[in-house]
């Protein structure tokens, strides 16, 4: 049986969240993560029950990088709790030159409850949430992937029924997505050990934050050059594209400096024998994993998915609600 996340109620330890922004996970406290994850389980439990929670609340959603998992994800949990999502492209906002960030910042505190941007910069995300006094919550930026982290742990905590103690590996680039498990592990006392070829490994100061933070004494997040050496005895083994949107350029570097590091079966193999696999997607097969491992029944890359659906639930009711 799984342990609890909250030993009282999921929606009464988020209230201090209300108002306020989710930029990366190091904004949140032990207490708040376990909060938000066990109010996004129970939303998946009991979706009636939310189901008007934030009727007559708009959300406006800002693209500047493509999406599928966070565009149709957000606007489903607006649509299921009673709420409103405006989509808003790059060229209806024109944060880079049509109009300042300051005046779209202030326009949208009179328009809406709430803000969702996807982007590329992360202090265009900072700079946005200093400015607005409605919530502003980072869908993904070059440092920090918060929602992605949400609907990993709660997936974690569904399939291993902990938290406290589980051994995480993660092999390849250490981009925003490995920053958040940082600052997640850190703060739920995970075991988490990460794969990086020399000058792709998480950077200094997050790796700095883990260390101060950690809330669990003698668990904490190292960075080791093998991929074997990572996946030993792990629980559960990560992954994540070796090329993100806006290193194109970087490509072929980049898959040189990754070879050796796709997770194969054989490498899972030095895993737990109830390892499983977790990849944020999207997934390139041949590449960073490969095809036997991401279709095997090891693979929860679906559950993931489907989790970023309740966890983004649960933010909107915690922030807006």
């Amino acid at each position: 049986m799984a342990a609890p996340l909250v030993k009282t109620s999921p929606q009464d330890t988020c209230a201090p969240l209300r108002g306020r922004d989710l930029l990366s996970i190091r904004d949140l406290t032990r207490d708040e993560l376990l909060a938000l994850l066990a109010l996004a389980a129970d939303v998946r439990e009991q979706p009636a029950r939310y189901a008007q929670a934030l009727a007559g609340t708009t959300l406006a959603t800002i693209f500047e990088k493509a999406s599928l998992r966070t565009r149709v994800s957000f606007h489903v949990a607006a649509y299921q709790l009673g709420a409103q999502a405006i989509d808003l492209g790059p060229q209806e906002i024109g944060l880079h030159g049509r109009e300042s960030l300051e005046d779209v910042a202030r326009t949208l505190d009179h328009l809406v409850d709430g803000l969702m941007i996807r982007t590329f910069a992360h202090d265009l995300v900072e700079r946005l949430a200093a400015l607005a006094s409605i919530p502003v919550i980072n869908g993904l930026t070059d440092f920090s992937h918060p929602c992605q982290a949400l609907a990993d742990y709660l997936t974690m905590h569904d399939i291993k029924k902990r938290l406290t103690g589980l051994r995480l590996a993660f092999v390849g680039d250490g981009n925003n997505v490995a920053n958040s498990l940082v600052f997640g592990a850190a703060l739920l006392g995970v075991r988490m050990a990460i794969a990086s070829p020399p000058g792709y490994e998480p950077r200094p100061d997050v790796l700095g934050w883990a260390e101060k933070h950690g809330t669990v004494e003698g668990i904490g997040c190292r960075v080791v050059r093998s991929p074997e050496e990572a996946v030993e005895g792990a629980d559960v083994v990560y992954t994540d594209t070796w090329i993100s949107m806006g290193q194109e350029t970087e490509a072929e570097e980049r898959r040189r400096a990754f070879s050796g590091f796709q997770v194969t079966e054989t490498l899972l193999e030095r895993a737990a024998p109830d390892a499983i696999f977790m990849h944020c997607l999207p997934a390139h097969r041949g590449e960073e994993v490969s095809a036997e491992v991401i279709d095997s029944t090891r693979s929860v890359v679906f559950q993931q998915a489907e989790n970023r659906l309740h966890t983004e639930k649960g933010l909107l009711l915690a922030l807006l609600g």
